[in-house]
């Protein structure tokens, strides 16, 4: 091990240390995200969507889509509408997960941040092998609640770096800047990530959409299943499918599975904002994601729907 990566191992042991307790309705020495500081967990835990997008739409020309964007959604998604949804459905915070149509361009996510006033965190979007992308970091997490650094990998034209200098850089400015690295990907491109996973095994790594179990076999899934023996990991229970969904396959079997290996503790969720929601279609959509989990018990499911990303990303327990 270099003095580098000695002198970076021991100031996140120092500053992030993070373990799940196994006790029912209780945290113990939770391991915090950047800005997580503050957070004071109660038994009442506030819902938190970990999951949602947020766009200006086409005819917004302060914030355009960016060239490199691989899709562009017409209808605006924004903050002001999900903050009204989020109090009609009873969502007491959220995370802005900053969405490919912008790229590095963080303009549009800065401006949700300040109207959600405290209730939105949001997650940056850089890439580690785009000149100047990287540098962009510091600035952004001194500016912004920026919680965590996304990584997508289910585009084979647009992968990640793997197994280069430039990814491992990435991951190791997201643990200097005491941000998670969430990693959005197809199974098949899973094992390039494992290495990083155990090498930084004090940073957090959240999983989105179930690990994406359907675009893959059941033996890639696999992989990311067996993902839950590394303690920094974080399975996101988000973009389920519906059963008339292509493949038409059954998702509970898997999520039942993801459950298990992971614990309530280590399971976040997200998801059911868009440009067409109201407050009884995103309260519908917790309770679709709660449909998945009745076998735990109340104290878990809250954990699963709010409490867990209470403390993970800092925000204040809301006593109901």
């Amino acid at each position: 091990m270099t003095r580098l990566q000695s002198d970076s191992t021991r100031r996140t042991l120092n500053r992030r240390k993070f373990l799940f307790s196994a006790a029912a309705g209780a945290f113990a020495a939770p391991r915090l995200s950047r800005g997580a500081e503050t957070a004071k967990p109660s038994s009442a835990h506030p819902v938190v969507d970990t999951h949602l997008h947020c766009f200006a739409g086409k005819n917004d020309s302060r914030f355009p889509y960016h060239p490199k964007g691989p899709y562009q959604p017409e209808a605006p998604a924004t903050p002001q509408h999900l903050l009204k949804c989020m109090d009609e459905a009873q969502i007491d915070y959220a995370i802005v997960v900053h969405p490919e149509p912008y790229q590095d361009d963080h303009r549009y996510l800065e401006y949700c941040l300040d109207v959600g006033k405290g209730r939105l965190k949001g997650t940056c979007l850089l890439f580690a092998d785009r000149p100047g992308s990287l540098e962009k970091m510091p600035d952004l997490v001194k500016r912004l609640p920026i919680v965590a650094a996304r990584v997508h990998a289910y585009a084979p034209d647009r992968l990640p770096p793997f197994g280069k200098p430039e990814l491992r850089k990435f991951w190791e400015l997201a643990t200097e800047h005491h941000l998670a690295v969430q990693l959005h990907f197809e199974p098949r491109f899973a094992p390039g990530f494992e290495p990083l996973i155990k090498e930084f095994s004090e940073t957090n790594v959240i999983i989105d959409h179930l690990g994406r179990p359907f675009p893959g076999t059941p033996e890639e899934h696999e992989v990311v299943l067996r993902w839950s023996r590394f303690k920094n990991t974080i399975m996101k229970l988000s973009a389920i499918p519906a059963p008339t969904a292509y493949p038409h396959r059954d998702i509970a079997p898997v999520i039942r599975r993801l459950v298990d290996a992971f614990g309530a503790e280590r399971l976040i969720y997200g998801g059911g904002f868009g440009p067409e929601t109201t407050g009884e279609s995103y309260r519908a959509a917790i309770e679709r994601t709660r449909s998945f989990i009745t076998h735990l018990s109340k104290a878990n499911q809250a954990k699963v729907l709010g409490g867990n990303a209470a403390v993970l990303f800092g925000f204040r327990a809301i006593a109901r």
